[in-house]
């Protein structure tokens, strides 16, 4: 399956130019040109040769849905603000910090929970149902994949829909702690401002003073997302799970990632040692752009919706 590698820019000559975030959802995905022919038909190519793909997608799939992500430019949240995301170290040592943490999540938790997955989901599990697909790691905590059917699935950086007591190891829906904090909470008021990838909204300090963060029901030790934060590492069961999967795989597929964050980016590295195909859907340049055979930019939604495995 090796091809001579070649980067492939989509150009304005347009394959079709129905926009693939549905109407109503404010649009986070960065400026690209349309899908152009030859750049489908390589990875038409690509994909229906995989016997057994396996898939790693990131955020760049789910700002499809109207989740922002940090890095795309003019439009991730590196670019909109100077806010930076949560930092594990500072979530396990400050109460502050996770009263600040969860008051700006109990705000954004109604529209984070209601994002659906878009057409991007929905080929990809259409390719697994096909038996083409063999295993998918997705990068986000958005539960997207799995709305979407996905059933050969690792979430690797957990799920923001589940949350873990840092004491007893208890895991419980996100949505039973949003009740708990609608009962602790039941005059607390708050203005949100810009949207956040991770399911939470920018609040003032001082518009968190107030807010009541209930502990675990079990043991009474401290609440967190099951995902894992910035600073934060992949257990290593996980990760060799994930690499058991990829050694029974034929080819890898990246969609939606610039990969810069090692705990997926190991994945493209270990694949290149066994001198496995890889190909690249994404929107700008990636990590691992020096380690695929093709490299396709453009949107997630709009060229996976052209692809079918034969």
């Amino acid at each position: 399956m090796r091809l001579p590698w070649r980067t492939l820019t989509l150009h304005t000559a347009p394959v079709r130019r129905t926009s693939s975030v549905p109407a109503g959802v404010l649009n986070f995905v960065p400026a690209c040109s349309s899908t152009d022919g030859p750049s489908v038909e390589l990875l038409q190519d690509f994909v229906s040769r995989a016997r057994r793909l396996f898939v790693i997608t990131g955020a760049g799939l789910s700002t499809e849905s109207g989740i922002p992500d940090y890095r795309s430019e003019g439009v991730g949240l590196y670019a909109r603000t100077d806010r930076r995301p949560m930092q594990h170290a500072e979530f396990v040592r400050s109460a502050k910090s996770r009263q600040r943490y969860w008051a700006r999540n109990f705000v954004g938790w109604p529209q984070f929970s209601s994002h659906q997955p878009n057409s991007a989901h929905r080929v990809l599990q259409r390719w697994e149902a096909r038996g083409r697909l063999h295993w998918l790691v997705t990068q986000n905590v958005d539960a997207l994949h799995s709305k979407a059917g996905q059933k050969r699935l690792t979430e690797l950086h957990g799920c923001a829909h589940r949350v873990m007591c840092l004491g007893c190891g208890g895991i419980s829906a996100r949505e039973e702690l949003q009740r708990r904090f609608e009962a602790l909470n039941p005059d607390w008021r708050a203005q949100a401002g810009a949207v956040a990838p991770d399911g939470d909204v920018f609040l003032e300090d001082e518009q968190v003073l107030h807010f009541r963060v209930p502990a675990c029901e079990d043991c009474g030790g401290i609440l967190k997302p099951e995902v894992t934060f910035f600073g934060d590492t992949v257990k290593k069961t996980t990760v060799q799970f994930v690499h058991d999967r990829l050694a029974e795989s034929d080819a890898v597929l990246v969609v939606g990632s610039s990969l810069q964050v090692y705990s997926g980016y190991r994945f493209l590295l270990a694949a290149s040692d066994r001198k496995m195909p890889v190909a690249i859907l994404n929107i700008g340049s990636t990590r691992a752009d020096h380690l695929a055979e093709l490299k396709v930019s453009g949107r997630c939604g709009e060229v996976l919706s052209l692809i079918q495995p034969l």
